[in-house]
């Protein structure tokens, strides 16, 4: 962290940035076998659901090595796509779209779903709070650059 000490609160923050994170991951990899038949000519939802699960643990390990704006902002953009991905895909039949197969799943179950809906929605919202504490240059690990 090259000196610098992080403030209690930005500590707490990337820990649930991490933790978010490491869910959706495991939620993710857990989950991906259980949609095999749901695919198009070129993905399946397995393959996207271990490309989730990869891309959450580079972005939280990725935090946890070099915690800055950068890597906090691809925490942000991974947790909230993801937040919006099951949200979205819960209430509306988009059905296929181009490469990607129709994901539409009305239900909440298995209970994994909204645990990972939770974790990837709290990791979210502390990846934009130490985004905003970078900002305001309270300190936390955002402010860093490098």
């Amino acid at each position: 962290m090259a000196g610098r000490p992080r403030t209690s609160v930005g500590t707490v923050l990337t820990l649930v940035v991490v933790v978010g994170l490491a869910i959706d991951a495991c939620v993710h990899f857990h989950l991906a076998s259980s949609f095999t038949a749901n695919r198009t000519r070129w993905l399946s939802e397995p393959e996207l659901f271990r490309a989730e699960a990869a891309a959450s643990l580079v972005a939280a390990v990725a935090l946890l090595v070099r915690p800055n704006r950068y890597t906090i902002l691809l925490a942000f953009l991974l947790a909230a796509a993801g937040t919006f991905a099951v949200v979205f895909y819960r209430y509306v039949d988009l059905g296929q779209v181009g490469p990607i197969p129709s994901m539409y799943d009305p239900y909440w179950a298995p209970p994994e779903k909204t645990l990972s809906a939770v974790g990837e929605a709290l990791a979210a919202l502390a990846a934009l709070a130490l985004l905003t504490m970078g900002r305001r240059g309270t300190g936390s690990a955002a402010r860093r650059d490098g």
